[in-house]
């Protein structure tokens, strides 16, 4: 894990709406979706719709509608991220 993604996942812990992730780590839009596709990828994280309700259209990296969507790592994440 580098060290972008350790600090992703630091903001992580909670849900979190895209523009308040974007606004605590200050990257522009095409790293921030970059990272936040790849720890998807990996099952670190969850994209969510309204917080609770999975977002499934992942596939098409194009047609994410990041503003929109609600970030949570997951059990999986926490613990890469800790080191076990």
């Amino acid at each position: 894990m580098n060290d972008q993604e350790i600090d992703l996942l630091d903001e992580l812990y909670f849900v979190q709406s895209y523009k308040e992730v974007k606004t605590a780590l200050d990257w522009e839009d095409a790293q921030l979706q970059k990272y936040l596709f790849s720890l998807n990828q990996k099952e670190y994280i969850k994209m969510l719709i309204n917080q609770d309700e999975e977002y499934d259209g992942i596939k098409d990296f194009d047609k994410i509608p990041w503003e929109d969507l609600y970030f949570l790592a997951t059990k999986k994440g926490l613990l890469e991220h800790n080191g076990f």
